[in-house]
């Protein structure tokens, strides 16, 4: 367990300025896989996902949890998860041609069903996303996103949460770049919020680059982002407050070591990038989170080089700890998670005060 003080640097004003003192509490033993994708449905119930087919959930804020593999596919590597409800979840497995597949199960990981499967040999998805049901009035659209194929990005749409998916026409997304795509770190090289906005990073580019959407897929633009493209650099998560406000991450995949400008924020809407503070953490970064419920906008990102906390909405960072993760979560302040090699599980208290 870890506990230390933090403050909020001085740029915000004296009655916005946030105290931590975080709590890092692991969780031995739920398995022995690469975990790469976390989605909290509330405090108590946290769904994760990673390499070797696997899976698994708690009920009860971490006490306790039920992993499994889904049937026959052990050999699958689930880089992206969505929990909607304390029994529902969609799985997406990353890789090339019939190794993409998304799998949802209504029960609790008891039963999953195949809902997808990539015949495309030389597609590779990488991350999806789902609208939230109240924000679209219960048609549960969601999207699932490609590298390119020939100059174009394959991008799969569901209308029903998932139990169908359908190719996007490709008329109205924007023609990719030579080696264009996007990076399944963590699931969060694409991003929903709202009832119709969407946005999706890429890299593996001469630039990094947003590509995004307010009619729910029907239409994108794009804008090219201040983070440095490259062979294996770019953008590598999205996090978004709301609509407008939002936070790219990236790096060079190649280098775990240098310190690099990896953060570029957006306050309207993603057609504009502006550079901030790099991370604290040396290499790229992984995952991201917006910590729910905080204003100024409190940051948690991670990476090879451990994981960091910003305060301010990424004008200045600390470190948070120091062992490798791949993906984090946080359903409050007080529950947040993070996941990374080997099965590190890592349940974190932020326990934030205004002072």
């Amino acid at each position: 367990m870890l506990l230390w003080g933090l403050m909020a640097c001085s740029q915000a004003q004296p009655d916005e300025v946030w105290f931590a003192s975080p709590v890092l509490t692991p969780v031995p033993g739920v398995t022995d896989f690469l975990l790469q994708a976390v989605s909290p449905v509330s405090s108590e119930v946290v769904w994760v996902s990673g390499h070797g087919g696997t899976w698994a959930r708690t009920l009860d804020g971490g006490e306790t949890w039920t992993a499994g593999v889904v049937p026959g596919q052990d050999s699958l590597q689930f880089r992206d998860l969505k929990a909607t409800h304390t029994d529902t979840a969609v799985l997406l497995a990353a890789g090339t041609g019939e190794r993409s597949a998304l799998f949802r199960t209504t029960d609790g990981g008891a039963t999953w069903t195949e809902v997808f499967r990539n015949r495309n040999p030389q597609a590779f998805f990488s991350c999806f996303d789902l609208w939230e049901p109240a924000a679209t009035g219960g048609s549960r659209r969601g999207l699932a996103f490609s590298d390119q194929v020939e100059g174009r990005f394959p991008v799969m749409v569901t209308t029903d949460g998932g139990v169908t998916w359908a190719p996007l026409p490709e008329e109205g997304i924007p023609p990719a770049h030579d080696g264009e795509g996007g990076f399944a770190s963590s699931g969060t090289c694409l991003v929903t919020v709202g009832a119709r906005h969407g946005w999706m990073g890429t890299g593996a580019a001469d630039s990094a680059r947003v590509l995004r959407t307010n009619d729910a897929g029907g239409t994108w633009h794009t804008a090219t982002s201040p983070i440095a493209g490259g062979d294996f650099a770019g953008i590598t998560s999205l996090a978004f407050r709301d609509t407008l406000t939002g936070w790219a991450f990236g790096g060079d995949l190649s280098d775990l070591a240098s310190r690099v400008p990896n953060v570029a924020a957006t306050g309207d809407g993603g057609a504009s990038w502006t550079l901030l503070t790099p991370s604290h953490m040396p290499g790229p970064i992984y995952g991201s989170a917006v910590v729910p419920g905080t204003d100024p906008t409190v940051l948690v990102t991670v990476g090879p080089g451990g994981a960091d906390l910003s305060l301010d909405g990424g004008h200045s960072w600390a470190a948070l700890d120091s062992v490798a993760y791949w993906a984090v979560g946080f359903a409050s302040p007080s529950a947040g998670w993070l996941v990374g090699p080997q099965g590190r599980l890592t349940r974190v208290d932020l326990r934030l005060e205004r002072r």
